[in-house]
């Protein structure tokens, strides 16, 4: 039970401090609403699923045996971080367009969802946190570590849905205090975006542990 309890609060930490995954999922809520931020914490969980289950099958070893290829999805997903930031100081406006036609809806939320997805995927960082984490709570003389690996990453994966839907909701109800503000819409925009580049910056020059 302890050990339970243990693992909740460390993932509630991790959850807890900002990243780039919080400032997409601000940053998407303040411009395009509570549903578009909930296709990018849809996202996110999927590439969290991913991390756990390469994490199971020893892909994080694979980045300390061949240290090549930790540099290759660490480049790509700062190229992705810094392409996202690029794209926050193009747009303008706050406000998310009406949507009166669902095929219109569909490509804006696919859209939204593989933001999410590999904002987190590309982050190697993330797949070592799992790669991490996971092993410290797993017992191999209590029931197959299989089963042990599937029972924490689902815990992982919903506890970080439930904080990313808290971030979503919260950055939708900004979203609707900034519509009242040109000036803090500009603000909003170049704040998060900055951000994001600088959290690519910072991923670009990242070394292995």
């Amino acid at each position: 039970m302890e050990d339970k309890a243990l693992y909740l609060l460390a993932l509630s930490m991790i959850f807890l401090m900002p990243g780039p995954d919080m400032i997409l999922l601000l940053q998407t809520g303040a411009k395009q609403g509570r549903t578009a931020a909930l296709a990018t914490a849809l996202g996110l969980a999927l590439a969290r699923a991913c991390h756990v289950a390469l994490t199971a099958m020893g892909l994080a070893t694979m980045f300390k045996v061949l240290p090549w290829t930790f540099d290759i999805v660490k480049y790509a997903g700062a190229a992705y971080l810094l392409w996202i930031g690029i794209q926050m100081f193009k747009t303008s406006g706050m406000s998310a367009p009406t949507i009166t036609d669902t095929r219109d809806l569909t490509p804006s939320l696919s859209a939204a969802i593989r933001r999410g997805l590999f904002t987190n995927l590309l982050n190697p960082k993330a797949l070592l946190f799992c790669s991490v984490l996971l092993p410290q709570f797993i017992d191999p003389n209590r029931s197959s570590v299989w089963e042990q690996f599937a029972l924490l990453g689902v815990v992982l994966v919903i506890t970080g849905l439930i904080f990313d839907s808290i971030y979503a909701t919260a950055s939708a109800w900004v979203g609707g205090w900034l519509e009242r503000s040109v000036t803090a819409q500009r603000v909003q925009q170049w704040l998060f975006g900055t951000l994001l580049i600088g959290f690519a910056v910072r991923l670009a020059f990242v070394q292995q542990a």
